[in-house]
C-alpha cells in the first residue's frame, strides 16, 4: 500500500486523481513558526490545574483514571522525565502536537485537492485558530484529542477517495489511540458512519474490512475498557456530571463558542468549505463530511457536551476551504484582495494571541478570563501551597505526625504535592477524581487536619470538627480565579475514621 496517494485499489473501487505535491518546506515552516511561539511563552505564569493532576497521575500509571484515560498522564510523564518537571518541560509535547496539528490540518487540504498555496493558507489558518493555539500552549487531554480526531479524519478522507477499503484498518488503530486519549472521537465515528451510508461512497461499507477496522480500534482500546469496566465506569458518572452541570449553558453558547474557538476571521473560510463538500461535484466522495459536522453538532446539543467538542470538524471545513480561497488571492490583480485578507488573518492571530497565550500581566487577565477562564488557573499555585504552609506551621510540632492536608479538588492536592515541600507539608489527600484511588489517609491520623478551598464543597465541612480558619489564599494579583481568597481551615480532627468517611469525600465534580 502506498501511503503517497498512489495506492493500488481493489476491482471496482472510485479513483479521484492523484495529489499535488506535498508543500512540506513552507508548511514545516509555519509549523515551526507557531512551535517557536508556544516554547518561548511556555514557561510564563505556571501550571495550569489539569496539569497539576496529570504530573501525579503519571506517577501512578494505570490503563485509565476516573475520568479520563491514561495517554495524556503518560505523554505528560514523559515530557517531564526528559525535558524536566516545570511547566515548560511538561509542555515540550503539548507544542509538538500543536505543530502537528498544523501540519495535519495542511495535508487534509491537499486530500481534498488544494495544491501548494492552498495547503500553506490552510497551514496559516490552522496557527491562527484561538483553540490550536490555546492546546498547544498547555497539555490537556484536548491537545491529544484534536490531533486524533484530524488523524482520523485523514485517513478517513483518504478511504473515500481512493475506494480502498483496506484503509479501514489505519482508521481503526488511529480510533483505538485516541480513545486511549478521550472517548470524545466515537462522536466522530457516530457522526461519520451514517452520513457516508446516507451520502456515500456507499462501496467503502461493504465487505468485511469496516469489521476490521472495528476490531482493531477495540483491541487497541480493550485496556482501557477493562480499567473502566472493573472500577464501574467512573468516566460516565463523570460525562454524566458534566451535562448535569453545565449542559444549558454548553448548549446556549455552542455555536458562538465554535466560532471564537476557531477564529470570527476564518468563518469565510470554513462556510467556504461546506459549501464545496456539499456542492462540488469534484469533492462528491467527501460530501459525508459536510452532512457529517452538523451531525456532531446536533449530538453535543443533544449531549449537554462543550462546544470544543465539535471544533475539530470545523477545522476539517477549514482546510476544505483553503483551495477556493488561494485560488482568489492569485494574480496581480487580487494583490489588494490578499494584502486585506492577510492583515484579517494577522489581527485574528494576533487577538487569539492575547486571549489564549500568556502575553498579558498576569494582573490584567481579568480582560480575558471572562471568554478563557484557563489563563486564569495558571496563576497563583505556589501561593496557595504557601497559605496552607502557614496552617501547617500552626500545628504544634508534636502533633504534626497525626495531621492531615484535605484538599478540595486535584488542583489544589496537585499543588500541594507540587509545592508543599517547600513548607514542610506531608503528602496531601483528596477524595476528588483519581486522587481518591490513591490512598486515603490512615484511621490513626486523628487529627488535626487542615482542610483547603471548601467554599465549593460545603459540604465537606460537616465530616469534620472544631474548625476555623488560619489562612487565605493570596494569588498576589487581584486575579479572581477559582482560588483566590480561598479559606484554609484548622481543624480538630475528622468526626469518624477515614475508613467509614471516604466513600463520603469522594466526589466527581
Amino acid at each position: 500500500m502506498d501511503i503517497r496517494g498512489n495506492e493500488p485499489r481493489p476491482s471496482g473501487a472510485a479513483s479521484h486523481g492523484a495529489l499535488d505535491p506535498f508543500a512540506l518546506r513552507p508548511v514545516l515552516a509555519v509549523a515551526a513558526v507557531v512551535a517557536a511561539v508556544q516554547l518561548a511563552l511556555a514557561g510564563r505564569y505556571g501550571f495550569h490545574r489539569d496539569e497539576l493532576y496529570f504530573l501525579v497521575a503519571g506517577r501512578h500509571p494505570a490503563w485509565g483514571y476516573d475520568d479520563q484515560p491514561p495517554l495524556t498522564p503518560l505523554l505528560g510523564r514523559a515530557s517531564v522525565a526528559v525535558f524536566g518537571a516545570s511547566p515548560a518541560g511538561l509542555r515540550v509535547v503539548a507544542v509538538l502536537l500543536c505543530a502537528l496539528t498544523v501540519v495535519l490540518v495542511a495535508l487534509l487540504a491537499r486530500e481534498l485537492g488544494a495544491g501548494r498555496g492552498g495547503q500553506l493558507l490552510a497551514a496559516g489558518c490552522a496557527g491562527c485558530s484561538a483553540m490550536v493555539l490555546a492546546v498547544g500552549h498547555m497539555l490537556s487531554t484536548v491537545t491529544a484529542d484534536l490531533v486524533g480526531w484530524l488523524t482520523v479524519s485523514l485517513l478517513v478522507l483518504r478511504l473515500l477517495r481512493t475506494g480502498d477499503r483496506r484503509w479501514w484498518l489505519a482508521v481503526g488503530a488511529a480510533v483505538g489511540v485516541a480513545l486511549l486519549n478521550k472517548d470524545l472521537v466515537l462522536l466522530l465515528v457516530a457522526a461519520l458512519v451514517p452520513a457516508i451510508r446516507a451520502v456515500g461512497p456507499r462501496e467503502v461499507l461493504r465487505g468485511w474490512w469496516p469489521v476490521g477496522g472495528a476490531a482493531v480500534a477495540l483491541a487497541v482500546v480493550a485496556p482501557n475498557l477493562w480499567w473502566q469496566a472493573a472500577h464501574g465506569w467512573p468516566q460516565l458518572t463523570v460525562a454524566s456530571g458534566i451535562s448535569d452541570q453545565d449542559g444549558l449553558a454548553n448548549r446556549v453558547v455552542l455555536v458562538p463558542m465554535q466560532l471564537l474557538y476557531l477564529s470570527p476571521v476564518l468563518i469565510p473560510v470554513w462556510w467556504t468549505g461546506w459549501r464545496r463538500l456539499w456542492r462540488a461535484a469534484e469533492l462528491r466522495w467527501a460530501r459525508a463530511f459536510a452532512v457529517g459536522y452538523p451531525v456532531v453538532c446536533v449530538l453535543v446539543l443533544a449531549s449537554g457536551g462543550k462546544p470544543y467538542y465539535a471544533l475539530p470538524l470545523l477545522l476539517v471545513l477549514t482546510a476544505a476551504g483553503c483551495e477556493p480561497f488561494a485560488q482568489r488571492l492569485r494574480g496581480p490583480q487580487a494583490a489588494r484582495r490578499r494584502a486585506r485578507f492577510a492583515g484579517w488573518l494577522a489581527v485574528g492571530a494576533l487577538v487569539n494571541v492575547v486571549i489564549t497565550l500568556p502575553v498579558l500581566p498576569a494582573r490584567q487577565l481579568p480582560a480575558v478570563t471572562w471568554l478563557y477562564p484557563e489563563q486564569g488557573e495558571q496563576v497563583g499555585w505556589p501561593d496557595l501551597a504557601a497559605a496552607v504552609g502557614t496552617g501547617w506551621a500552626a500545628i504544634p510540632a508534636d502533633r504534626r505526625s497525626r495531621a492531615v492536608v484535605f484538599a478540595a479538588n486535584y488542583g489544589e492536592a496537585g499543588a500541594l504535592a507540587r509545592y508543599g515541600s517547600r513548607y514542610g507539608l506531608p503528602d496531601p489527600y483528596a477524595g476528588h477524581m483519581s486522587f481518591a484511588d490513591w490512598g486515603r489517609p490512615p484511621d490513626s491520623a486523628t487529627g488535626p487536619v487542615l482542610l483547603v478551598h471548601p467554599a465549593r464543597y460545603p459540604a465537606v465541612e460537616r465530616y469534620f470538627t472544631d474548625c476555623r480558619q488560619v489562612a487565605t489564599v493570596d494569588n498576589g494579583h487581584h486575579l479572581p480565579n477559582q482560588e483566590q481568597h480561598a479559606p484554609v481551615l484548622l481543624c480538630a480532627g475528622p468526626t469518624a475514621p477515614w475508613s467509614a468517611l471516604w466513600p463520603q469525600l469522594r466526589h466527581y465534580y
